[in-house]
C-alpha cells in the first residue's frame, strides 16, 4: 500500500483553486454576443453570465410590444448561451475526461 501525502494533495488542490480563479476572473473580462431579428437586437454578456448591454435599433421600436419582447428575450438567451459554451471550454479543460460542468 502506498502513502498518501496529505501535504501535496493540499498543495495541489491549492494550484487547482488558484487556476480556478484566474480562469473565472478571466471569463467576467470576456464578452460574448446573441442578437435576433436579423441584427437589430443586440446584447453583450460576459463569460460568467453577466448581461452588459443590450441594443435595440430604432426601427424595432415601431413594431409591436410583443415582438419586441420576444426579440430582446431571444437575444438575451443566445447571448446566455454563448457565455455558457465560454465558460464551458475555458473551465472545462480543468475537469477530468467525462465529467460534466457543475450547473450544467
Amino acid at each position: 500500500m502506498t502513502d498518501i501525502d496529505l501535504g501535496t494533495i493540499m498543495q495541489k488542490a491549492q494550484e487547482l483553486k488558484a487556476q480556478m480563479e484566474y480562469l473565472q476572473k478571466g471569463l467576467a473580462e470576456q464578452t460574448v454576443e446573441g442578437s435576433a431579428g436579423a441584427g437589430m437586437v443586440k446584447v453583450v454578456a460576459t463569460g460568467t453570465g453577466r448581461i452588459q448591454s443590450v441594443r435595440i435599433d430604432p426601427a424595432v421600436l415601431e413594431e409591436d410590444r410583443e415582438m419586441v419582447e420576444d426579440l430582446v428575450t431571444a437575444a438575451v438567451n443566445q447571448a446566455l448561451d454563448e457565455s455558457r459554451k465560454l465558460a464551458q471550454k475555458t473551465l472545462g479543460s480543468m475537469l477530468p475526461p467525462g465529467m460534466p460542468m457543475p450547473g450544467a
